[in-house]
């Protein structure tokens, strides 16, 4: 298929993700925020590692939710960077202009993707990290045969397309899996969990290798996301694996 052509975003703030290295990270889904007052929403979650933000296209999954124009405007007025979950068909077309509007990090669903490799490699070339995600019922090993070509791996922890499931722990084992050949092979590779994440749901994806959590209603819907943010965190830390 024809590759879309993408220029190289140098604005300032790029490098921002360096400072989010720790062993545990945080990343609240707007998804569960109040969208008639995003700005707001989104100073709310200061503390967090990352924003994560689900673009859905009613065709890959049935929602629909934001788009380019939208995610630039969150970019703009973020706090802290954006982790872009695409949950979208034909991801080479598409996901290079997410990283161009700036996004630090840009997932993919690998049962997209006609070619991982070559978009995960444009993802870099632009400047964002690059993601894969699989649904729960989608094999692991397929993406640990190209685990190099990743910045991150989101193991979905519910069905894909919409906010407010419950955690599925039938995923563990495919987490565990993954975490295990990572540490095998000493990799850097964040692995990241979403869906149903709360304060007790986030030790069992944290025991099994997860490192980079995503929370929605656990974090908007506490009277203080702070608290909320560092609960989580604190719990993961407890539970969590050292690499």
């Amino acid at each position: 298929m024809p590759r879309p052509s993408a220029s190289r975003d140098t604005r300032p703030g790029r490098a921002a993700t360096a400072r989010h290295n720790g062993r545990v990270r945080i990343n609240p889904s707007i998804l569960a925020a109040d969208f008639v007052n995003m700005q707001s929403e989104l100073g709310r979650i200061a503390d967090a590692d990352f924003a994560h933000v689900d673009v859905m296209d009613n065709h890959f999954v049935p929602n629909l939710t934001f788009g380019p124009q939208m995610v630039g405007r969150i970019q703009d007025t973020s706090p802290v960077p954006l982790d872009v979950h695409l949950m979208i068909s034909d991801p080479e077309r598409w996901a290079p202009g997410y990283a161009e509007l700036g996004a630090a990090s840009v997932t993919f669903h690998i049962e997209a993707a006609t070619d991982p490799v070559w978009l995960a490699r444009r993802l870099r070339e632009i400047g964002a990290r690059a993601g894969v995600a699989v649904k729960p019922g989608t094999p692991i090993e397929p993406v640990l045969e190209m685990l190099d070509e990743f910045d991150q791996v989101l193991v979905m922890t519910v069905e894909p397309g919409f906010g407010g499931q419950s955690f599925m722990p039938e995923t563990m084992p495919k987490l565990a899996l993954l975490a295990s050949e990572v540490r095998r092979r000493g990799s850097s590779v964040w692995l990241q969990v979403d869906g149903g994440i709360t304060e007790t749901t986030i030790v069992q994806a944290a025991e099994a290798g997860a490192d980079t959590f995503v929370a929605g209603s656990s974090v908007f819907g506490a009277e203080h996301p702070g608290l909320a943010i560092a609960r989580l965190r604190e719990a993961a830390i407890a539970h969590s694996h050292a690499r």
